[in-house]
């Protein structure tokens, strides 16, 4: 481990209300274009994508909502904290992705947001709305497992 990696944790901001209010299917790993400010906000943890979504527009995937809180010493440089940022694929993602996209019910959001290498990294899914007895089945699919658990752990 070299210098570098040692003075920045590892951040990794997810978001887990996607999980459970939608069917994920095939997922992307796509760079995110940050200013400088942004970039020292996100290492800080202060970014939130529960709200946020993708979206196609001219060619390019654009992540709408998606929450950086201003840097405290960024005074002049901060931008909005809720603009649109691109997403950095490449074309025959793009493509794969409008193609999936244009499929009745599917939408583009964000799963987790994270460094690889030095570079902020969004991972991205293609989703399909869960219905409400979908999230029923689910929490009582987890309830079943934890009194298992449970029930494991006190035979031993």
């Amino acid at each position: 481990m070299n210098k570098d990696q040692k003075q920045h944790k590892s951040v990794s901001i997810s978001n887990r209300k996607a999980w459970h209010e939608y069917h994920i299917g095939e997922t992307f790993e796509a760079g995110l274009e940050l200013t400088g400010t942004e970039v020292k906000s996100v290492r800080d943890s202060k970014a939130s994508i529960t709200e946020a979504y993708c979206k196609l527009v001219d060619g390019e995937i654009l992540i709408h909502g998606m929450h950086i809180a201003p840097f405290e010493q960024g005074n002049r440089f901060n931008v909005d904290p809720n603009r649109d940022r691109k997403l950095l694929l490449h074309k025959g993602e793009i493509n794969r992705i409008s193609r999936q996209l244009m499929e009745k019910g599917l939408t583009l959001i964000p799963l987790k947001l994270y460094f690889s290498r030095g570079f902020a990294k969004v991972q991205i899914g293609l989703a399909r709305g869960k219905k409400l007895w979908d999230k029923r089945d689910a929490i009582a699919a987890k309830d079943v497992e934890r009194e298992r658990r449970r029930e494991e752990m006190g035979r031993d």
